[in-house]
């Protein structure tokens, strides 16, 4: 049986399969159709709120409040216009009395409104010192339409998750007399409620939304116009040329391709569909099963959130709430973020040889010469971009100057292929569309945030934080004490109460982080377990760079994480597979992911900026980390030189988090148990390699 089986065909996705597939799993990009004015008119309104953006990232902005405002009132009244009420939008626009210009009538009020009432703050603040805690009737009305509306808008753009949990954390302050145990407080009425939430910096107009309309805006609309002048197209070539020859290349592709295109995209699922329509049908053709090959791409594609500089515009959120520079958050995530695709690139490797795959023959490689004589050019954003924010200049001066870089790019490529007069023609376009689509790919992100505010005031209103902590802590300290009594019959004590307490601390954040972030943005998630759990970790002592870490890797791992595992089925539409399979599949080659927050919580020198840093700790723990993740993964692929016993992938497995743990001596005592295991495969090597794929299709 040769990859030209027909069961190793893949689905002839078009683009508009592919801008199907995206819009089914990503609520985000449901876009609606709608009629030529409205469209006209959209547009116009979105690529004015890009310009507007560009212009204050070159030459400030105005006040914080009016700020913010304009862009939540700009967005709310786009989102009301751009996505339906139910359903995915059709093909074609609905005209009448019902639907003007394709849009339903009740959503004309709703955008109206929502607008004005996101405008209404900016408006009065000069007022608002002198009422705040004693609100006016209209101020309460205003506050409850925004509310309301936005509630309704996150809904349509991201779904219900968000929505239910910023309902359930207001009817908790509403009804705090009611509640059980700890959790039981005093209660707030709606007009404080209110209050809190719409005229005070610690709700809607919290550090959630400033973030987003100040610094993620920026960096969205850079990956879209870096994306528009080729950039990631050249990513995916230099990752074909670099390594698609060797065994199981589009794999391995897949692994670097996705890494690099994460580093300028903070979206999942978009990368998944990017890269995944030409890794994927690759993976199944020479051999990979289908599941293994949407797993690959949807694993790989997450890590993009994690990925410098960038990383899902969680670190702008970050240099917020830590109050440090942006050097440093992304310094911190260089070596956990490699750990990742590193896990993920074992898994492929191993498994690769294990089925006796191919890699790309020299016809299928692109010429890196050529490729980088066609497509220098559209690295010079990306450099420039990551120059400024290594000089410490301000993540404002990063952006403006790295779009800017991106417009010239688009202008100089227009006119080397069209002439000057169709090349100014076209460059205009191809700014409009790539300013209309920037703004547009930051509509959901923005409702979101504002929708969180709500969800942290209630925080800050009802202290909820420090209740839920108590619980976990108290809880965890219960199972360590437990733990260690059952333990004491040993002749040496292996873990004290705190460290066991710290151990169930962290796995129940991690569980708590996964839960959450089910169908929930990975930046929404990260404000949230920010405010909810990273509280928990403080109480222990760990570090807050650390914490903020801790919940924002388990954030993105929902991605990936059945049963709402969406990236995990955006490939699976693409491959052809199983999703549920490929979703579980995925999450085991992320195991690098899931292990790393626990190392760099024991061992914070792994982020290079902690306080404690020392290179021992750090050399011993990455060393540790990369001969670990080798052999979990030659334990779950159950394929290291040769095939693996058994026993030896239990080995394995275990030797493998002996080998994460940051202590030498049971890091010895893990080298320890891999080096027979090591000393029999490399006498075997090469034996039972397999020959053909098809006794291997699971």
């Amino acid at each position: 049986m040769t990859p030209s089986d027909p069961r190793f065909a893949t689905p002839d996705l078009s683009a508009k399969d592919l801008s199907q597939l995206e819009r089914e799993y990503d609520p985000e990009t449901r876009f609606r159709p709608l009629a030529r004015p409205l469209t006209l008119i959209v547009g116009a309104i979105l690529f004015g709120l890009s310009c507007y953006h560009f212009y204050t990232a070159g030459f400030g902005i105005p006040r914080a409040t009016t700020h913010a405002g304009l862009h939540l009132g700009a967005t709310l009244f786009l989102v009301f216009m751009s996505f339906a009420a139910f359903g995915l939008p059709g093909d074609r626009p609905r005209h009448g009395i019902g639907a003007p210009f394709g849009v339903s009538l009740p959503d004309w009020p709703l955008a109206i409104v929502a607008a004005l009432a996101a405008l209404y703050v900016p408006w009065v603040y000069e007022q608002l010192a002198f009422r705040v805690g004693n609100p006016l009737p209209l101020d309460i009305m205003m506050g409850t339409a925004l509310i309301v509306t936005l509630l309704e808008a996150v809904r349509r753009s991201m779904g219900w998750p968000l929505p239910i949990i910023a309902v359930l954390f207001m009817a908790y302050a509403y009804f705090g007399q009611s509640m059980p145990g700890v959790l039981v407080h005093p209660g707030a009425s709606w007009t404080n409620i209110v209050n809190h939430l719409y005229l005070t910096s610690q709700g809607i107009y919290g550090t959630a939304l400033g973030v987003i309309a100040t610094y993620v805006f920026h960096f969205v609309l850079f990956g879209v116009m870096a994306t528009r002048i080729g950039l990631g197209q050249l990513f995916i070539d230099l990752a074909s040329a670099a390594a698609g020859r060797y065994s199981g290349g589009p794999a391995k592709v897949s692994v670097l391709s996705s890494a690099l295109l994460g580093s300028i995209s903070g979206s999942s699922i978009a990368n998944t569909v990017t890269t995944g329509a030409l890794t994927i049908p690759a993976m199944v053709r020479i051999g990979y099963p289908r599941h293994f090959a949407a797993a690959v791409e949807a694993a790989a594609s997450t890590g993009g959130q994690i990925t410098p500089p960038v990383m899902g515009a969680v670190a702008f959120l970050m240099i917020e709430y830590l109050g440090v520079p942006l050097t440093t958050i992304l310094t911190a995530a260089l070596v956990p973020a490699f750990m990742h695709f590193y896990g993920v690139l074992m898994q492929v490797h191993l498994e690769a040889r294990r089925l006796g795959l191919r890699g790309l023959s020299a016809a299928e490689l692109p010429n890196v010469m050529k490729i980088l004589r066609e497509g220098w050019l559209s690295l010079v954003p990306l450099v420039l971009l990551v120059a400024i924010l290594l000089s410490g200049r301000t993540p404002f001066a990063a952006a403006f100057w790295a779009i800017a870089s991106c417009i010239a790019v688009l202008l100089v490529q227009c006119i080397a292929r069209h002439g000057i007069g169709d090349g100014l023609r076209m460059a205009a376009l191809g700014l409009f569309e790539g300013f209309v689509m920037g703004a547009r790919q930051s509509l959901a992100v923005t409702a979101a945030a504002a929708l969180v505010g709500v969800v942290i005031g209630i925080v800050t209103l009802t202290g909820v934080g420090f209740k839920l902590a108590y619980m976990v802590t108290g809880i965890a300290s219960g199972w360590a004490t437990d733990l260690h009594t059952a333990l004491s019959i040993l002749p040496v004590e292996i873990m004290s109460v705190p460290t066991l307490t710290l151990l169930f601390t962290l796995i129940l954040t991690a569980v708590v982080c996964i839960l959450m972030g089910a169908g929930i943005p990975t930046t929404a998630n990260y404000i949230i377990m920010v405010a909810v759990a990273a509280p928990i970790l403080g109480l222990l002592g760990v570090e807050p760079i650390v914490a903020h870490f801790f919940v924002f890797y388990y954030g993105v791992l929902a991605d990936i994480t059945p049963p709402v595992a969406l990236a995990a089925y955006a490939a699976s539409g693409i491959a052809g597979a199983n999703a549920f399979r490929a979703g579980n599949t995925a999450f085991r080659l992320s195991m690098g992911k899931v292990m790393v927050p626990f190392v760099f919580v024991f061992s914070p020198s792994i982020l290079i900026v902690t306080q404690d840093f020392s290179w021992q700790a750090f050399t011993l723990a990455v060393v540790g980390l990369l001969i670990g993740i080798w052999m979990l993964s030659a334990a779950i692929s159950g394929w290291l030189f040769a095939p693996l016993w058994r026993i030896e992938r239990v080995l394995l497995a275990f030797a493998a988090i002996l080998l994460v743990a940051p202590a030498p001596l049971v890091t010895v005592v893990g080298l320890a148990l891999v080096v027979p295991v090591l000393m029999r495969q490399w006498a075997i090597r090469g034996e039972g390699t397999t020959r053909g794929v098809q006794q291997h299709i699971r």
